[in-house]
């Protein structure tokens, strides 16, 4: 793989299987300095819940909104107690008071915070969020209901059903953010490298990667995917979603898929 993605869709899909990754959707991409690269898929657009991965193109579409001036980043808003909703961490966000537009960022992404995405989706509208994503050509992304952090589901009376972010528009999406295609981009590859949670493919990298990324959890689906970039300045796209729910061991097969990829890597 030194110069081109070696592997078809079927070896792919078998790194997977072999680690215990059945039936993944996944895609490999290596970004030149073109613009142009290799791209192998294995299942791209299976129709998995997004899960957090949907707080990528919430993300793209605040940053181009600041870009636009509709917004800025010092602006604020006020948490509402009908955005409240459960976290893996502990949110730092309550009721009544007022975050700035460039703080709600930072936590969905870096955190993964619901709190902030509902927040989010209130200031941007999803309609516009979703209108944005197609714009970059995210076919198949759609924003359409609020988050819920646990099985109580958060009262989203504007719900206009799933939300829609499958593996293909994911890479698409974090291939545009390394190649500074979208609004903000410097600011959501700073972000996406601040991720709070390295436990699925980070568990496979090698001394000198980084890895900017997003995860997305539910006890249906587990998923990772960001922009990686090795010591040598070559650069790829991972993206991996699978209906596997979110524990320690499932989190251990992501490292082992990484680790499989990344000896390809040159």
């Amino acid at each position: 793989m030194a110069g081109s993605l070696s592997l078809n869709p079927g070896g792919l899909a078998g790194l997977a299987s072999a680690v215990g990754l059945t039936g993944a959707s996944i895609v490999v991409r290596r970004l030149s300095e073109t613009g142009e690269g290799d791209e192998i898929a294995a299942n791209p657009l299976a129709p998995l819940a997004a899960a957090s991965m949907i707080k990528v193109p919430i993300a793209a579409a605040l940053t181009r909104l600041w870009l636009e001036g509709s917004f800025h980043p010092e602006d604020r808003v006020i948490v509402r107690e009908s955005n409240m909703t459960a976290n893996d961490a502990a949110s730092p966000l309550v009721p009544g008071y007022r975050a700035r537009l460039d703080e709600l960022g930072w936590l969905m992404i870096a955190r993964s915070d619901n709190v902030a995405t509902n927040t989010l989706i209130d200031v941007i509208g999803r309609d516009r969020a979703t209108s944005f994503a197609r714009g970059w050509g995210l076919a198949n992304t759609a924003i359409r209901r609020k988050l819920s952090g646990s099985s109580a589901l958060i009262v989203d009376r504007e719900e206009q059903g799933r939300n829609a972010h499958p593996a293909a528009d994911a890479a698409h999406l974090f291939a545009l953010i390394a190649q500074d295609e979208v609004p903000g981009s410097d600011w959501l590859r700073d972000t996406l490298a601040a991720q709070e949670w390295n436990t699925k493919l980070s568990g496979g990298l090698r001394e000198g990667d980084r890895f900017a990324h997003k995860t997305g959890d539910t006890d249906e689906v587990s998923h990772d995917g960001g922009i990686l970039e090795l010591e040598n300045g070559s650069r790829y796209v991972i993206v991996v979603y699978t209906a596997l729910p979110s524990s320690p061991e499932h989190d251990a097969r992501f490292a082992d898929f990484m680790r499989s990829l990344r000896s390809l890597f040159v």
